[in-house]
């Protein structure tokens, strides 16, 4: 029986048909409601915090605030709780012309005035002043100290000159830091670019994986980090694919943090009972997929799913091209995954690094990417580029015959394929 599947693809949709015999299953996240009254559960968590005391005991009059929030590549949907956290800080006394929103950027490009406003939403931008933060403007930074892991801690000085720190964001798995959200609106959100270079040098590390925070070097020294410049609240929100709110957590940055990491293992986990011989995974469109270094996230959970020496198709725009030049340079300097990995382990950089952590699950399985990329450019890239999915499917099933069982992942950025410990 033939069944159509219809993907996302950048701001559209990409159709395709599967013979369904082969399918092994099609990966969504868990089916959990979504709140009904997202702005009614944003006060509940601000009046019933997590580790910490609500946010109007915790802010005075007189004092000034930082509220660090998204850049487009992480859809929080901030517009939605901004003016929800503002109307709380002027409850307790801080007036708007206190309070400065700061865009964690880590190393990502500076946002416009049209993102900005379509990020806090119109009121907000109106009323709250709004910043870039330039990681490699050494100028914006202040050192705070060393980790006990060697991280020099720089923060953007609009966030260290301010009484208090709010953390906000969504949260995600992250494949080397276990998690997004939590610390990494500080490190590396508005961190410096030496700072996030030598925090992500820990990626190489074992313990630096997907889901993990204990023991992940990566992530405690991030917290080490942000413990020189502590926040003093957090608000994150767990979105599903179509970015309705799932849960929202507020309170101590950490706590709170660790409590909305066991809700998205709960909602983002899919068990499997094997790995497939083809895996379809898109990205789930704009902006997961608006350029490779964002895709490589799906290539991550994707690759979870995949047998040994399989085939991944990738769909996924890339409307912005690589996303980092320091990539493509590397890429066209090193060539092979071998060659990328001993490199970065001696002269890590960061742009060059997703080099690595996309050539490194090449070793694997074949990657086709369905994009709107270069050719030329998708194969020093290493992916084998295709044009449509009936080409990636052709020449998927040529290197797959007669194996060919897959397994379907429409929204491969957000869902984590876990393997069953019998069938590993």
């Amino acid at each position: 029986m033939i069944k159509e599947y219809k993907v996302k693809y950048g701001k559209s949709e990409i159709e395709f048909d599967l013979d369904d015999s082969l399918v092994l299953g099609e990966l969504m996240i868990k089916d959990s409601p979504v709140l009904d009254d997202p702005a009614a559960a944003i006060r509940e968590a601000l009046a019933n915090p997590i580790g910490s005391k609500p946010l109007r005991e915790i802010v005075k009059a007189g004092q000034t605030v930082a509220i660090i929030v998204n850049d487009p590549t992480r859809v929080a949907n901030s517009y939605v709780f901004l003016p929800i956290l503002l109307e709380e800080l002027n409850a307790a006394g801080v007036p708007d012309q206190d309070i400065r929103i700061v865009f964690s950027l880590g190393m990502h490009r500076p946002m416009d005035e049209t993102e900005m406003i379509e990020t806090v939403g119109a009121e907000v931008a109106k009323r709250i002043k709004m910043h870039n933060s330039d990681a490699k403007d050494q100028s914006q930074f202040q050192f705070f100290g060393t980790t006990s892991r060697g991280t020099p801690v720089y923060f953007n000085k609009l966030v260290a000159e301010v009484d208090h720190i709010i953390c906000t964001g969504s949260i995600v798995h992250h494949f080397f830091s276990g998690f997004g959200g939590g610390r990494k609106a500080m490190l590396p959100g508005v961190a410096y670019c030496e700072t996030i270079r030598h925090n992500h040098s820990m990626m190489f590390d074992p313990k630096a994986s997907i889901g993990r925070l204990e023991g992940n070097p990566v992530y405690l020294d991030q917290v080490e980090g942000a413990e020189m410049c502590r926040p003093s609240f957090l608000l994150n929100v767990v979105l599903n694919d179509k970015k309705k709110f799932l849960k929202v957590f507020a309170g101590d940055y950490v706590e709170a943090h660790k409590e909305a990491c066991k809700f998205v293992d709960e909602v983002y986990g899919v068990p499997i009972d094997q790995q497939a011989d083809l895996v379809i995974a898109s990205c789930g469109g704009y902006p997961k997929d608006m350029n490779v270094y964002q895709l490589q996230k799906t290539m991550d959970n994707a690759w979870c799913a995949v047998r040994e020496g399989g085939v991944v198709i990738i769909i996924g725009e890339c409307v912005e091209g690589s996303g980092s030049a320091l990539y493509e340079k590397t890429m066209e300097e090193y060539k092979t995954p071998e060659r990328i990995e001993a490199e970065l382990r001696a002269n890590f950089q960061i742009g060059a690094h997703k080099a690595y952590a996309v050539t490194r699950l090449m070793k694997k399985a074949e990657f086709i990417l369905v994009s709107s990329l270069d050719r030329e450019l998708a194969r020093k890239l290493l992916f084998t580029p295709a044009a449509t999915m009936r080409e990636a499917l052709q020449l998927a099933y040529g290197k797959l015959k007669p194996r060919r069982s897959i397994i379907v992942m429409p929204m491969a950025s957000l869902t984590v394929p876990l393997l069953k410990e019998t069938d590993k």
